[in-house]
Formats: C-alpha cells, structure tokens, sequence
C-alpha cells in the first residue's frame, strides 16, 4: 500500500507539472518576463517553506552542515536555476505540449548517468536490468509516437469546445527548432539535478532544509537577470491576473511540494525510479488538451499512452525485483550470521 502510494504521489505531481506548464505559457503570452517569474516563484517559496522548515525542525534540529554538503548544495542551486530558466524559455519558444514531450528524454539520461556514477547496477543477465532498460525505451518510444503520429482521429472536438482560449498556450509562429533545443537542455540538466539531489539527500537527508535553501539561492541568482533584462520598472508589478496565479501555482506546486516529494524519493529509491514518471506527463498533457483546449483524440494518442503505460510498469517491475533481491539477500546474511538466534529470540520476546 505504501509502495502505491508513492506511485499515485508522483503521478500527481506529473498531473499538476502539465497544469503549471500551460499556466506559465499563459502568463508569458501576457508578457511576464521568464526571469522575473523565476525569481518571484522561487521567492515565494522559500517564503512558504521557512516557517514550515522551522515548525519541522522545532525539537530535532538538522544535521551539522559541512563545507562538502554546502559546495553540493550551491551546485544544486545552480543546476535547480539553469533548469527552470531552460524549461520556460523553451516553453516561451514552442508550447507546453513540447515541453511535456522533450521530458522524455528525462528518463534516458537519468539511466544513462546513474550507471556512470554508479547508482544504478547494470548487470544484463538479471531480469531487474533488463526490464528497467526495455521499460525505458518502450516508454520513451510510446511518448514519441504520441508527438510524432496522429492517426485517425477517435474524437473530433468542436473549436468552441474550450474552457481556455487556445490562442493563449499556443501560437502558430513558435521556433520549434530553438524551442526543441532548449528543452532538451532541459532534460539533459534535470537529470543531472535528480544526480546532485541524490548524493546530497543521502548525506543530508533534510528534505525541508534542502529545497529552502536551494530555493532562496535561485531567487537570489535570479535578480540580476531580472533587473538586467527587465527595460520598465513596471513590468516587475504583478497585478490580480493570470501571471500572480502562474507564479503561486509554481511556488506551490512545482518549486516547494513537487521538489521535497522528489527529493525524498530519490533518497529511498534512487533517481531513476522519479524520471520514469516523467512519460506519464504526455498522457496528462494529451487529456488536458482534449478536454480544457478543445483538441481531437487521435489513434496515436491513444496506442502511445498505452505503450508508455506498458513500459512504465515495466520499470516498477523492475524496481521491485530488485528491492526483493536485495532484501532477501540482507536475510540470508542475517540468518548465518552467529547473532542470528539471539536476534530471533528477541524478536519472539517482542
């Protein structure tokens, strides 16, 4: 049950991510600038998260920062910045369905690295690997054909049918090309972020302290570009409209309760085992378009979701062979150790 609950955490966090991309593509079609609303998002939720990382702490205090943790953390700071400014400038260049496809990309990298850095095992012969690489491809695979084919078309949506104007997520004049690249940058970055994530978590495990600290360096490494970039004072003003909104909603959503969720995960089960949710977001992305945006239902969205769904139960699969390996081979080495009949008679006397 506790396995699964993790599981539905994450797929809501994918869920609420394609929400915050279409809200922030919104705020920048009314002009918010992409470094602005970084840095009041990233404000804001350190804001948020100060009294919360306070109330937590109140009667254990978090562990002694050491110069190694704090270089780490600083590097996590500054990889967190490269990644939300690559994200919504290439949101700014194509459109939240882009952005929701080129993370899937994530999962591939972040397997690629957490074998270079020794995070995950990769022994071919085991059925564990096996199914976490074929998982991998197959959902990537699934999430391109989602991108790539369309099909016949299942539901045809009349353009009136729309909670949001279409014209305000999308436009017909993006560069694609530019918008592509920046993405999977992107991509490319956050996987080496869940890297950092990993290794700090492990020696800190903090999760509060972590995200607070990571969070107000952003907003701090974000003001000088604000100010540089910004030409008119008056474009720093929020007023009651769809950019105070994006900004709360990525304060909330994405910078404090999806990073902690994350990071907490990470720390249990690794890197790899958060970026295979990742996928799972075009299938969000593709039901938010038919039914908020007015889009059709294609054959091809339906056989990638269902091919990315394949693949990711694939990699759980894999996962949790591997968690049964490990486990039963902690109980073999429990029940020859020569301790081991005292330990059960403790346990009986429990």
């Amino acid at each position: 049950m506790r396995e699964w609950g993790v599981v539905a955490l994450l797929l809501s966090i994918e869920f609420l991510d394609v929400i915050v991309y279409t809200l922030s593509k919104a705020a920048m079609k009314k002009g918010m600038n992409d470094f602005v609303f970084v840095m009041y998002s990233n404000a804001l939720a350190s804001c948020l998260l100060l009294p919360l990382t306070l109330f937590f702490h109140r009667k254990r205090a978090p562990p002694p920062l050491t110069y190694s943790l704090v270089g780490q953390i600083f590097v996590n700071g500054l990889l967190s910045c490269s990644v939300q400014m690559l994200r919504f400038f290439g949101i700014g260049f194509s459109s939240p369905t882009l952005a929701t496809a080129m993370s899937d990309l994530i999962p591939a990298f972040t397997f690629i690295l957490a074998i270079f850095f020794r995070m995950e095992k990769l022994d071919w012969k085991t059925n564990s690997t096996q199914a976490k690489a074929i998982g991998t491809f197959v959902s990537i695979t699934g999430a391109l054909i989602i991108t790539l084919y369309k099909g016949q078309a299942i539901i045809n949506n009349h353009p009136s049918n729309k909670l949001f104007p279409k014209n305000l997520v999308s436009s017909e004049n993006f560069d694609w090309v530019i918008g592509a690249v920046l993405l999977a940058g992107h991509s490319f970055v956050l996987s080496l972020l869940f890297i950092v994530q990993t290794w700090i978590i492990r020696n800190y495990p903090a999760e509060l302290m972590v995200v607070l600290i990571r969070g107000t360096l952003v907003a701090l490494l974000s003001v000088p570009a604000s100010l540089i970039s910004v030409k008119d004072p008056k474009a720093l003003r929020l007023g009651f409209d769809v950019q105070l909104i994006a900004i709360i909603c990525q304060a909330i959503f994405s910078v404090s309760f999806r990073s902690v969720v994350h990071i907490w995960v990470m720390g249990k089960k690794g890197p790899l085992y958060v970026a295979m949710f990742k996928p799972i977001g075009i299938v969000f992305a593709a039901i938010m378009g038919i039914s908020l945006l007015g889009d059709s239902l294609y054959l091809g969205s339906v056989l990638g979701a269902a091919i990315v769904v394949i693949g990711f139960y694939g990699v759980l699969w894999g996962k949790s062979q591997e968690r049964t390996k490990e486990e039963s081979e902690d109980h073999t080495l429990e029940s020859s150790s020569p301790v081991a009949p005292l330990l059960q008679n403790k346990r009986m006397e429990e």
